[in-house]
């Protein structure tokens, strides 16, 4: 039994065979920067760092997304 992996095995594994299960994760991910760039160009002149946020939502992989819907929203000051 082989437990570990070189390079020459990385070159011929089937990349195809794990796209059904990738896919789903890049699809929410990509709809979650989405969501929170929508919802941040909406409200952009209640919020203070709005250039921050655009970072964070586009450089932070997942995470970013979250962080703005759960912390950011509460961010802006009220009109």
């Amino acid at each position: 039994m082989q437990v570990h992996y070189g390079i020459e095995d990385i070159g011929s594994m089937d990349v195809m065979a794990y796209l059904p299960l990738i896919l789903p994760f890049i699809a929410v991910a990509f709809l979650l920067v989405l969501i929170a760039l929508i919802d941040l160009y909406r409200h952009r002149k209640s919020r203070d760092n709005l250039l921050i946020w655009t970072v964070v939502i586009l450089f932070v992989s997942t995470i970013g997304p979250i962080l703005y819907l759960v912390i950011g929203r509460k961010d802006r000051w009220r009109c």
